[in-house]
């Protein structure tokens, strides 16, 4: 095993052995990283569209107070009671009532928009830390760069320990946190077709007031599937995590494509070969602490991933399907029936997300994995979490989506070749965890569930549990009776480790 030694005070707890993964819309949620966080491992909450899962909550009629007794805590009571006032149904909606809408991203951002973002990571990451000093993070996803700012900045006022980010190469995410740390007005660069030179800009001050609370700069994981991409982030200050999540094909949710000509197998999943699997000892030869993830959901890839120089793994499936993530219990029940008669089909869908990136569906009836289902759906982008800034001729940007109407993606400059196949994963991915919309002609949008492609270890845990299990028994069958030694957590501050 590789022993890593690191320059930090020996107060310092140790870096977890098993970090929960930070999945779908609010299907990784409070309840479920605190379950995970409170026995010592890292709990992630899920950073994506966390504004409109505090809107629609809200609207439902918040039952359990959960998020008012968050917004109650936040430091600023005005900018907290604006969002109350805007969106909370005491009664909740009545039947068939459609969800009010949040503003959607763009460059240039309304008010209200930023006060959703904020507080809507706030109140996911200040509940999972509620009651416990266990280690809380947020997950993003790297593509919607018009979000970060004000959602890491809300996370970090509610005290988030970590912050990860894939699903793209997250090179601009150190500097940010080093500006939000000490509520710098930050100019966040974004990626705009066609332009350059595009930023979004975030103002902790003009925003909240000048007594802004001190913060903390979170430990910054960064997910990778090569490790010419680790050896690339670490060449600067500026764009240099304090450690990786090594990510493989077989993870859930938006992988990496494969590497040079894409080959499709018989049932049209793209085909990953050796190219595609990171050499683990380059990234430990790097110095930074990190963690494998992708079919690494058994005791036996945990052994494995320490004994190659890793701090331990990240695991999806085992957490999403545990009884306190926040997939709708009709869907999980169905996963886990298919998991114990041998029936569950997870895919790898080429064409299936917006972004072009691969993305792993689970084939469930009912959900957008049925073709029918798929095609009967109406076409339209009304959430946009996932739409591309275009610069058009007279330099003004524009945003479209594959999922959109084809003649809107069009008139946007956008290939119709491009729009086959696409799946609105923006409104899916908020009916998996119960806040889909339900349109004003009685539409109500589908689910479409994603886990990884390797179920064996969720397989197992479906053996020795009747139903769901709990977060906690993931992690005892995970852990076993493996001592907790080894490296030391960076949350003081920046660590230099050496292998």
């Amino acid at each position: 095993m590789t022993t890593l030694s690191l320059t930090v005070p020996s107060s310092c707890p140790p870096l977890p052995r098993v970090i929960q993964g930070g999945m779908g819309m609010a299907v990784s949620s409070w309840r479920l990283a605190s379950a995970v966080a409170h026995a010592g491992q890292l709990g992630l909450v899920s950073g994506t569209a966390l504004d409109l899962v505090l809107a629609r909550r809200l609207q439902n009629g918040d039952r359990d107070g959960a998020v008012r007794r968050a917004l109650a805590a936040f430091p600023v009571p005005r900018f907290a009671q604006r969002v109350l006032a805007r969106y909370f149904r005491p009664e909740g909606r009545s039947a068939g009532q459609p969800y009010a809408p949040v503003p959607r991203l763009a460059l240039r951002q309304t008010r209200l928009a930023q006060e959703l973002m904020v507080l809507g990571s706030f109140v996911e990451v200040w509940l999972a830390k509620e009651g416990h000093d266990g280690r809380v993070g947020i997950n993003f996803l790297e593509k919607i760069q018009m979000a970060a700012p004000a959602a890491a900045y809300g996370s970090m006022l509610a005290g988030a320990d970590y912050v990860v980010t894939g699903a793209g190469i997250p090179r601009d995410v150190p500097h940010l946190l080093d500006q939000l740390a000490e509520h710098e007005h930050v100019e966040f660069p974004v990626t705009v077709v066609g332009g350059s030179n595009h930023t979004v800009d975030f103002d902790p001050e003009a925003l909240l007031g000048e007594s802004l609370p001190a913060v903390s700069r979170p430990t910054f994981l960064a997910i990778v599937s090569a490790h010419a991409l680790a050896e690339h982030l670490v060449r600067e200050d500026r764009t240099r995590p304090d450690g990786f999540v090594v990510e493989g094909p077989p993870a859930g949710g938006h992988n990496a494509p494969p590497r040079g000509r894409l080959t499709l197998d018989e049932v049209g999943q793209p085909v990953f070969g050796p190219r595609d699997q990171a050499d683990l000892s380059k990234v430990a030869a790097l110095g930074l602490p990190f963690w494998i993830a992708g079919a690494q959901g058994s005791p036996e890839a945990l052994v494995a991933a320490r004994e190659a120089g890793a701090a331990g793994v990240q695991v999806g499936s085992l957490f999403a399907l545990a009884a306190e993530s926040g997939l709708d219990p009709v869907l999980r029940d169905d996963v886990l029936a298919r998991l114990r008669d041998g029936t569950l089909d997870v895919r790898t869908e080429a064409l299936t997300s917006p972004t072009g990136f691969p993305f792993k569906v689970a084939q469930l009836p009912g959900t957008l994995a049925d073709v029918g289902l798929t095609a009967a759906r109406p076409r339209l982008c009304d959430l946009g979490y996932l739409r591309t800034p275009v610069q058009k001729d007279d330099g003004k940007v524009a945003y479209r989506c594959p999922a959109e109407p084809v003649h809107m993606y069009e008139r946007k400059g956008g290939d119709a070749a491009d729009t086959v196949g696409r799946s609105c994963l923006c409104n899916s991915l908020a009916a998996n965890v119960g806040l889909g919309q339900t349109r004003a002609d009685g539409y109500v949008e589908p689910p479409l569930v994603t886990l990884g492609v390797d179920v064996a270890g969720a397989s197992r845990l479906a053996e020795r549990h009747a139903g769901a299990w709990t977060a906690r028994d993931a992690l005892d069958w995970l852990l076993g009776d493996e001592p907790a030694e080894g490296v030391t957590d960076l949350t003081a501050g920046r660590a230099v480790i050496s292998s």
